[in-house]
């Protein structure tokens, strides 16, 4: 009883010393008064090295020195492990991918190896405007997306790979639909920038409505005219109008989303919504 409740007290008094930043100029252990009196004039390495404790599993004694000197190695070994594996995710997300196939290295956009042409399996990493090649910002400017999505197609479409393996057709059929997705979503600046705010995080519920009379009025006043249009003049005619509007959002939404000011780019969304929707209804009629 005596033996476990001293060496509770041994183990208690070597974590109070680790925790200490302190120099050791004490003797924690010391019998005497006239002990600590005499060691008073040694160093701090010397109580350092003369400090000792019983090891928890055998009779072996140990000095504190030594133990935080392994304490120390411990603690860098683990530092050293967390950074490696830091550096290893962001080299995973930035560097070359490797083929299924035939081992071959690649950099991203890697949907088809360009060494055996075998196609590759759904990666979620790879983002929209890396498959087409874009920097990740809501203009894209005057890019062909159009060319490039018949480039992707030639060689992802289910019905241009029958000769290939199930797997691969598999695979084609994902990255097929993904690369539709893609194009659909950029070439829409309403969608472009539903996207490029859930890339950061930021989810938009399209259902959600806004209250402001001012654009429900005018939203509504668009909407008769395109029902009362006579002909297809006309209709093209509100549609510009409708286009115009959404130029003026979308460009609203550009600026925001550069100076990440996201409330006003929600906003801009919320207002592009309505523009698009009435789009949709006049394409519908012509």
């Amino acid at each position: 009883m005596m033996l476990n409740k001293t060496k509770k007290l041994l183990l208690l008094s070597r974590s109070r010393y680790l925790l200490s930043n302190s120099s050791i100029g004490r003797q924690p252990f010391s019998s005497s008064s006239s002990s600590s009196s005499s060691s008073s004039s040694s160093s701090s390495s010397s109580s350092y090295n003369n400090f000792y404790y019983l090891h928890k599993h055998n009779n072996n004694l140990i000095t504190i020195g030594q133990q935080q000197q392994q304490l120390r190695q411990r603690l860098s070994f683990s530092f050293s492990s967390q950074t490696t594996t830091t550096t290893t995710t962001t080299t995973t997300t930035t560097t070359r991918r490797c083929c299924w196939n035939c081992s071959n290295h690649q950099t991203v956009p890697f949907l088809v190896c360009n060494n055996c042409h075998s196609i590759q399996p759904f990666d979620p990493t790879i983002d929209y405007f890396l498959i087409f090649g874009l920097d990740k910002t809501y203009e894209i400017g005057d890019v062909n997306l159009q060319s490039i999505y018949k480039d992707w197609q030639k060689k992802l479409h289910p019905d241009l790979v029958h000769s290939k393996s199930e797997k691969e057709r598999g695979y084609a059929a994902l990255q097929s639909a993904r690369v539709i997705e893609a194009y659909r979503t950029l070439t829409n600046p309403l969608t472009r920038a539903m996207y490029i705010l859930k890339l950061q995080g930021l989810i938009i519920n399209e259902e959600e409505t806004i209250s402001d009379p001012e654009l429900l009025a005018e939203v509504m006043e668009i909407r008769e005219a395109v029902e009362e249009a006579p002909d297809s003049q006309a209709l093209k005619q509100i549609q510009s109008q409708v286009q115009e509007k959404m130029k003026l959002w979308s460009d609203s939404f550009a600026n925001a989303f550069r100076n990440q000011k996201y409330e006003e780019a929600i906003t801009a969304i919320r207002r592009m919504t309505y523009y698009d929707r009435v789009d949709e209804e006049i394409v519908k009629r012509l």
